[in-house]
Parts: C-alpha cells; structure tokens; sequence
C-alpha cells in the first residue's frame, strides 16, 4: 500500500510540476505553481497553474477545472508543488479555499519560504482537520529547483544572480576596439531570441559602466514575442556589491541578470556572489588580441 501511495505521489507531482513550468513568464515575479486534484480512485477532477502575477494561483486554477467538470471536491486529494499560501495578498489565502471546499488532504511539494507563509499554510490545513502529506524528497528537490531564484531572494535576502555571456572557442568576448567601432558579434540569430527570452525572466538586469559607455546596450526583451524587459540597475565600486544586491531585494527585486563587462562579472565572481552562469561559446576562434571573458585572463 505504502509503495502504490509513494507511486502515485510521484505521478501527480510531477504533472504538478509539468503544469508549474507552464507559468515561466506570465507568474513572475511569483513563483512557479502546478496544481493537480485526484478523486478516490486516482482519476484527475482539475488541474491548474499561476498563469500570471495577481491573478489565481494554482489551487484557485484547479478547483475552478475541477467544479468545471462537476467534480465532488469532498473525497478529493489535491498536489501541489509549493504550500498553499496563508496571507491575503493580491489573492485571499488558497489555503482558505482549501478549507472551505472540503478538499480532504493535500500533498505539497516543499515549504513556500516566503516570509509571511513559512509554514503557515500548512498549519491552516492542519488545524481545520485536513491531512497534509510532503511529497517524496526527490519530488521535493525538484519543486526547489524549478522556483530556484524565488529560494535564492528569500532565504538569503538578496536576488539570485546569473552571468551571462557569449565567447570566441578562444576565449573572447570582444577584440580591441575604440568606443565607435561596433561590438564584436558572437551570439548567432537564434541564439538571440534565446538571450532575449533568458531575460525576460530575470526582475533586473545590469552591465557594467565600460560596457554601458562603450556600446550603451538595449538589454531589452524585443525579439522574443511576450517578451517583457527587465528593470536596468547600476553598480557602484563606492559600496560593497552585497549591500547594493540588499537594497535591491528590499526594492523586491529577486532576480538579477548581469551580462557584462567581463570585470564587474568577475568582482561578482571574486565575492562568491554567483548563482548561475550561462556562457555561449562559439565554434569560431578570434585568433586576435581581444577581451578575455570573466573565467580568462584580459589579454
């Protein structure tokens, strides 16, 4: 009995997390949600995710799929890959509607770290008689996973931060050059409306003053269609970059882009302020005094 529950936990839970993936752009800055409600004999009655910030969350999404369909919610079991949330924010509380439909148990992916539900939704459940399961840690670790940046800005009070850049296969990322020749172009057509997609994710972007100087970048989200452009931040050398990246978590930025120049992603390197690096190489060699990228020497 106890391997079927397991099995079925890791069934539902992972078409939770299909449908959560689904709200990559339209949640943000929220975290992604899947939610999937099952009757007593395994059969689906509802499905839903957070298809955009301060409209309904996933639970919200599923139970109105699932009344669609004239489900009794009563006898019903609800997955979800992050806890029911307990606040009135945009939204009243999913962990309310929980309750007030009856739903009799629910099974989470992992704990919402936020600090106004940190276990709080769970208590709720709990308190007005309904069982609360965790799902299976491998599950757990991928509910994490996908809301990554979301953990990152509120465990650490400060926005996850990426770098990203494109390189020569020799290691470059520009040549020589005065201010008005143009930039060096790595990045291929389709590897641009990838970066531009990579960026509409992200609360915030920056690039560092030579690069701001040199070739005043767009650091727009225009060749991916929906697309929306991050917020542009500035860096200072004259305060420490952790301090700068707390001001920026309490403005509520959670996520920050830096896509050069190659010296202000290595002072956030040297600080051990990375949390995830996405560099393009390219098949072709510079075969030229150039830019070393961040992970390079300069010349």
């Amino acid at each position: 009995m106890a391997d079927r529950e397991r099995m079925e936990e890791m069934k539902y839970m992972r078409r939770a997390l299909e449908l959560a993936r689904l709200g990559e752009i339209g949640a943000h800055p929220n975290p992604m949600v899947g939610a999937v409600i099952t009757g007593p004999d395994g059969e689906i009655l509802g499905e839903g995710y957070h298809q955009r910030c301060g409209e309904g969350h996933a639970e919200v999404n599923a139970v109105a799929d699932a009344e669609r369909r004239g489900a009794d919610l009563t006898t019903a079991t609800m997955y979800v890959t992050l806890e029911p949330c307990s606040h009135y924010g945009k939204t009243p509380p999913c962990a309310e509607l929980i309750i007030r439909k009856g739903i009799r148990k629910v099974v989470v992916g992992c704990i919402d770290p936020f600090a106004k539900v940190q276990g709080r939704g769970i208590e709720m459940l709990r308190g007005a008689g309904i069982e609360v399961k965790m799902a299976p840690e491998e599950i757990a670790a991928e509910c994490r996973k996908i809301n990554r940046r979301f953990f990152t800005a509120h465990e650490l009070h400060r926005p996850y931060v990426a770098l990203k850049w494109a390189e020569t296969a020799d290691g470059f990322v520009d040549r020589l050059r005065s201010p008005e020749e143009p930039p060096l172009k790595i990045s291929t057509p389709g590897g641009q409306v990838a970066v531009h997609r990579y960026r509409s994710t992200f609360d915030a972007i920056a690039v560092g003053s030579g690069t701001e100087m040199m070739d005043s970048p767009k650091l727009d989200a225009r060749k991916y269609p929906g697309g929306r452009a991050p917020m542009r931040v500035r860096f200072t050398r004259r305060e420490p970059l952790i301090d700068q990246l707390r001001k920026l978590y309490e403005q509520g930025v959670t996520s920050l882009l830096i896509e050069g120049g190659p010296t202000l992603q290595r002072s956030f390197i040297a600080e051990g302020l990375v949390d995830e690096i996405r560099r393009e190489i390219s098949p072709t060699p510079l075969c030229a005094p150039g830019v070393r990228g961040p992970l390079g020497r300069e010349f």
